[in-house]
């Protein structure tokens, strides 16, 4: 087990001072290898960089970018000129070996993705795993993350939160998923692509109920767009949206666990005595109860048959 010690150096120093203590390997240092940084890039605005980010960015010998294209952005923006080596998830096994090679001869490497935080759902995992195993130094580069972004800005950030990636694509295999979540007592926090947006949207009603959530769209670019409400009525400012998602969807309240159907059911008939219409009363007990419209319809016509 390989331990690091190493003090931080006041700004002006040119570089920290580090030390290795090992059982197998005491006495030696780390001076002569590179490090691995994981670097947080902009997940829109490309001025939410830190200065420190930059300067890793231009002293490393190798840029390991998810998309070397989109990276070039980035770094054109910032006149930085230090080449990039396609590191994706098709091909990051590949790409390991010779990127150790390099940290063990001394070359310093920053692994980036297309936007924000390397790792939360993009590739890199196998990369710092296999450099941890080498006895390599990884230094974590904070900034942007959309995860963070979206969850404080929903009106649902806690103590705790539960981040849970992209969805399966297929909605049968979502529904599965979905029932997995279902009683989380934390904010779920999710990806999701523009073009499965609203079916997405829609199991989420039927599985986990009309919760509130905050729909973040394209967040710190120049058409960033935040939605909060329940599911059913956020459902229809996606529709023909594009960019990328972030959602927040507020977490399972005990408070709402959902009464036997035959008080549902009575509750519906006294409504609509009431001259509550149909539409209505099914909307209002569903958002009651954290049931999906759908689910109650259905619960109502059985009931009539």
């Amino acid at each position: 087990m390989l331990q690091y010690r190493y003090s931080v150096p006041h700004p002006c120093e040119v570089a920290p001072h580090w030390s290795i203590v090992s059982r197998s390997l005491l006495g030696s240092t780390i001076m002569s290898k590179g490090i691995l940084y994981l670097v947080a890039t902009p997940i829109g605005n490309l001025e939410d960089i830190s200065f420190r980010a930059i300067r890793i960015l231009a002293e490393v010998a190798l840029i390991a970018a998810e998309d070397t294209r989109r990276t070039a952005k980035l770094l054109y923006r910032y006149e930085i000129d230090t080449p990039t080596l396609s590191v994706h998830k098709h091909n990051e096994r590949q790409r390991t070996p010779s990127i150790l090679l390099r940290l063990e001869g001394g070359e310093s490497v920053a692994l980036v993705t297309d936007a924000g935080t390397p790792l939360l759902s993009d590739p890199g995992a196998y990369l710092v795993k296999s450099a941890l195993a080498r006895g390599l130094r990884v230094e974590s580069i904070p900034g942007a993350s959309a995860i963070l972004s979206a969850l404080v800005a929903s009106g649902l950030a806690g103590s705790q939160f539960t981040f849970v990636g992209f969805p399966p694509s297929r909605s049968n295999s979502r529904k599965r998923w979905l029932q997995t979540l279902k009683g989380e007592p934390r904010p779920l926090i999710f990806f999701e692509a523009p073009h499965r947006i609203e079916k997405c949207l829609t199991d989420m009603a039927e599985i986990l109920g009309d919760r509130q959530i905050a729909v973040c769209r394209e967040m710190t670019k120049a058409h960033e767009e935040l939605v909060v409400g329940p599911i059913s009525v956020v459902i229809g400012s996606v529709t023909g949206k594009k960019g990328e998602f972030t959602l927040v969807v507020a977490p399972h309240d005990d408070k709402k666990t959902r009464p036997e159907d035959e008080q549902i059911i009575r509750e519906f008939g006294e409504m609509t005595k009431k001259e509550t219409s149909r539409r209505a009363a099914i909307r209002q007990i569903a958002k009651k109860y954290g049931l999906s419209a759908q689910s109650l319809y259905t619960l109502l016509e059985e009931a009539k048959q």
